[in-house]
């Protein structure tokens, strides 16, 4: 099937602004904004969200482009099953380093849980890889959704509205990647209940 240009366009902008990576810093957007912990300094929340984007946005961005421009790919031959390991191996250790330092420096746990949950997501989808290739962009938000559900039970808050733009954007980016085709319906389910599931018992436990 051959879609307007528009439309191609519009998945491509869809798919770079909510990549797999914004996972961790929206869950802490999220527990910052919808919970008790609003009321911490405005300095402390803004140098936990400095931290976690670093390490789980910017770093990994940047090695996998390095990554990319070493191997003269472009994004879409980045894209193929075998050749998604070491970006993988390349966010996992980014996501290890963020977990490491917020324990480090005394982080409380259901702040770094986030990106742990983020970093469970990672290593699931890199295994499913071997195999087959998950969407990780559908696990990201399946993550933030497990997340939510989560936080509602441990915080006491009304997560309705939040689940329904959650979803619904779940729903354009999953069918953004298969107009970009870059994965079948599938593949954009199984990893949003991947997202879900790893989500939901990370940050329960």
């Amino acid at each position: 099937m051959r879609y307007n240009k528009k439309i191609i366009i519009a998945a491509r902008v869809m798919s770079l602004l909510f990549t797999p990576f914004f996972l961790p810093t929206l869950g802490l957007l999220a527990l910052f904004s919808l919970s008790y912990l609003s009321l911490l300094p405005f300095m402390y929340k803004t140098v936990v969200i400095a931290i976690v984007y670093f390490f789980t946005i910017l770093l990994p961005t940047m090695l996998i482009h390095i990554y990319r421009r070493h191997q003269r790919w472009t994004p879409k031959e980045l894209g193929q099953r075998e050749r998604r390991m070491v970006p993988y191996v390349l966010s996992i250790l980014s996501y290890f380093t963020c977990v490491y330092i917020m324990k480090t420096i005394h982080i409380p746990h259901f702040m770094s849980s986030i990106v742990i949950a983020a970093l469970g997501i990672q290593i699931v989808c890199a295994i499913v890889n071997a195999w087959w290739k998950i969407s990780t962009h559908t696990a990201a938000i399946g993550g933030v959704v497990g997340a939510l559900f989560a936080f509602a039970a441990i915080f006491g808050f009304n997560p309705i509205p939040w689940l329904c733009a959650t979803i619904i954007l779940a729903g354009i980016v999953g069918t953004s990647r298969m107009i970009l085709r870059q994965h079948s319906l599938g593949e954009v389910v199984a990893g949003f209940v991947v997202g879900v599931a790893v989500g939901l018992t990370i940050l329960i436990i």
